[in-house]
């Protein structure tokens, strides 16, 4: 896998590119009037997408009719030297539509245990958790 990163103003402003050539913009967002992401919420998204991929594909191999599928990501950080890396990672997935909570339990287990690459890539340093919310409520 490869991705390319091209600064295109002359301050922090980058477009990075992988396989598909769909531009990504990535910014320095301490900095007033940023217009792309920083990395750090890049990752968080990432997380957030790989494991979406995963359970939508498990549910509708499952014949679960998701109407909707949304979520939020968020990283609690801490202080090492200059640096701030997350510590933890808790994602909220909402599902909507006619969905058994114990596919839709297990679809997300699948995926932070086994599927998710990067979750996966991050087990060892940082301490990533999920919620399932259906239907506005939490499932167990």
């Amino acid at each position: 896998m490869k991705v390319t990163l091209t600064r295109i103003n002359n301050d922090y402003l980058f477009e990075g590119t992988g396989k598909t050539g769909v531009p990504v913009h990535i910014d320095n967002t301490s900095q007033e009037g940023a217009v792309g992401a920083s990395p750090m919420e890049l990752l968080l998204m990432g997380v957030g997408a790989c494991s979406a991929i995963d359970i939508i594909s498990i549910l509708k191999k499952q014949k679960q009719e998701v109407a909707d599928y949304s979520m939020e990501v968020e990283g609690s950080r801490k202080e090492v030297q200059q640096a701030k890396p997350f510590e933890s990672i808790v994602i909220r997935i909402y599902l909507e539509g006619d969905i058994d909570p114990k596919k839709a339990k297990r679809a997300a287990q699948l995926s932070f245990d086994k599927y998710c690459s990067v979750s996966i890539t991050l087990e060892n340093c940082v301490k990533v958790s999920h919620e399932i919310l259906i239907n506005g409520e939490l499932i167990g």
